[in-house]
C-alpha cells in the first residue's frame, strides 16, 4: 500500500513537472533562472551554516564558526553568491527594459512593476518584525536579544535597497563598462587601507562594488560575453587577483563578515570580494550551456521555476525561519548546533542536522507570504510590467548581439 502511494506521489510530481515544461516558451533561456535560483539558495545555505545564535545567560548573541575555525573560510567561497545574483539581475533588467521600450511601455511603468514585486514582501517582513519586537520587549525580553534578532531578520534588506537603486538606474547603466565601477572600488580601497583614509569611504563600495557584476549582466545582454573566452578571462583574472589580495595585501580569506575581525570583505564590500565576484561570474557564464541542457529535464526545471517564483520570499524570510527554530528550541534547553558556541566539528555536524528543520520553517513562511511576491495577477519569474495577467513563465532568449529580447505571457 505504501509503495502504491509513493508511486502515486511520484507520478503526480512528474505530471506537474511536465505541465510546467509545457507552459515554458521553447526559446526561454533556462540557464538564467537556474543561476538566479542557485544564487538565492547559496545565500540562504551560507547564512544557515555560518550564523549561530548562542544562548548565554538568558541572552542570545550572534557568533560564527569562522571565528573559531578559520580553516572553514572556503565555505564562504561556496555560499557567498551575491555577485551571481547581481549578474543575473543586471542581465534581466537591461533586457527587460529594452523589451519594454520596444513595446512602448514607459520607464515609470516598467520600474513600478519591478519594484512592486520587491516592495510587497519587504512590507510584510517589516510589519511582522515590528509587532514581534514590540511584543518581546513588552514581555520582558532582554533588549540585547531583541536587537540581535531584529538585526538578523532585517539584514537582507540592505541588499534589496542596493538592488532597487541599480534597477532604477538601469537605463543609465545599460552601456556602462564594468571597468569604471571596478576602478572606483580599487581607488576607495587604496585610500582606506593604503593611505589611511576615513573608514566611511568604504560605503562608496556598497554601490560601486555591486555595480561591477550588474554591469557585467548588461554586457551579457549586449552579447559581449557569449564566447567561452569571456568566462575564462573573468574566472582566471578574478581568482588570481583575489588570491594575491588575500596572500599579500592582508585581505581576509573569508568572503563574508566574521564577528570580531577588524576588516570585513562584505560590510562594506572590498576589492577582494569584488574580484572574487568576477571569478564567480566567470564560472556562471561558463556553466550556461550545461545548465541549459540540465534544465531540459522536467523535474529539474520545475524545481528551478518554483524557486524563481518565490525568490524574494525565500530570501527575505530565511533568517526568520532560522530564528523561529532557535527560539522554539529554547523551550527544550540549549541544543547542540542551535544554541551552543560554534567552536568545533561537533557543532558543524549538529548544525547540518538542523538544516532540514530550518527548511521546514522556511516552507511555512513561504506558504504564508508567497502571495505577496506574485501579487494579484500571480506574478512570475521575472515580473516587471503593468500587465497584471498571470506570468507563470515569461520568455527570454539566449543573448544574441543586436537582438532585442522578447517577452510574452503563457
Amino acid at each position: 500500500m505504501t509503495d502504491l502511494r509513493v508511486r502515486d506521489v511520484r507520478g503526480r510530481l512528474r505530471r506537474g513537472a511536465r505541465r510546467v515544461g509545457a507552459a515554458t516558451p521553447p526559446g526561454r533561456d533556462r540557464a538564467v533562472d537556474a543561476l538566479r535560483a542557485a544564487a538565492v539558495l547559496g545565500v540562504v545555505l551560507g547564512h544557515w551554516l555560518v550564523t549561530a545564535l548562542v544562548a548565554d545567560s538568558g541572552t542570545l548573541r550572534t557568533a560564527s564558526p569562522l571565528q573559531h575555525l578559520p580553516w572553514l573560510a572556503p565555505v564562504s567561497w561556496l555560499f557567498q553568491t551575491l555577485a551571481v545574483f547581481f549578474l543575473v539581475g543586471g542581465h534581466v533588467a537591461t533586457r527587460g527594459h529594452a523589451s519594454a521600450r520596444a513595446r512602448g511601455i514607459p520607464y515609470r511603468s516598467w520600474l513600478a512593476g519591478r519594484l512592486a514585486r520587491l516592495g510587497r514582501p519587504v512590507l510584510a517582513v517589516l510589519g511582522l518584525w515590528t509587532v514581534a519586537a514590540t511584543a518581546l520587549l513588552l514581555s520582558g525580553a532582554e533588549f540585547g536579544t531583541v536587537r540581535t534578532l531584529v538585526k538578523l531578520a532585517l539584514s537582507p534588506l540592505w541588499f534589496l535597497v542596493v538592488f532597487a537603486v541599480l534597477t532604477a538606474a538601469t537605463p543609465l547603466l545599460a552601456r556602462l563598462n564594468p571597468l569604471w565601477p571596478l576602478a572606483v572600488v580599487l581607488h576607495v580601497d587604496l585610500l582606506r587601507f593604503g593611505l589611511g583614509g576615513p573608514d566611511w569611504l568604504g560605503w562608496v563600495n556598497v554601490i560601486a562594488g555591486w555595480l561591477v557584476p550588474y554591469t557585467l549582466g548588461a554586457a551579457w545582454t549586449r552579447g559581449e560575453l557569449e564566447r567561452p573566452r569571456a568566462g575564462w578571462i573573468l574566472f582566471g583574472a578574478g581568482a588570481a587577483a583575489t588570491a594575491a589580495l588575500v596572500a599579500w595585501a592582508g585581505y581576509p580569506a573569508s568572503m563574508v563578515g566574521v564577528p570580531g575581525e577588524g576588516v570585513s570583505n562584505l560590510d562594506p564590500p572590498t576589492l577582494a570580494v569584488v574580484t572574487f565576484g568576477l571569478a564567480q561570474c566567470g564560472i556562471a557564464l561558463l556553466l550556461r550551456e550545461r545548465l541549459r541542457r540540465a534544465m531540459r529535464r522536467p523535474v529539474a526545471w520545475a524545481a528551478v521555476a518554483l524557486v524563481n517564483l518565490s525568490a524574494m520570499t525565500v530570501f527575505l524570510w530565511h533568517q526568520t525561519a532560522l530564528m523561529a527554530t532557535t527560539a522554539t528550541g529554547l523551550l527544550a534547553g540549549r541544543l547542540p548546533g542551535l544554541h551552543t558556541p560554534p567552536d568545533g566539528l561537533g557543532w558543524i555536524g549538529a548544525r547540518l542536522l538542523w538544516l532540514p528543520v530550518f527548511a521546514a520553517a522556511l516552507a511555512v513562511c513561504w506558504a504564508a507570504f508567497r502571495f505577496l511576491e506574485r501579487g494579484r495577477g500571480g506574478g512570475g519569474v521575472e515580473g516587471g510590467g503593468p500587465d497584471r495577467r498571470s506570468r507563470v513563465v515569461r520568455e527570454h532568449r539566449p543573448s544574441d548581439r543586436g537582438t532585442t529580447a522578447t517577452a510574452r505571457h503563457v
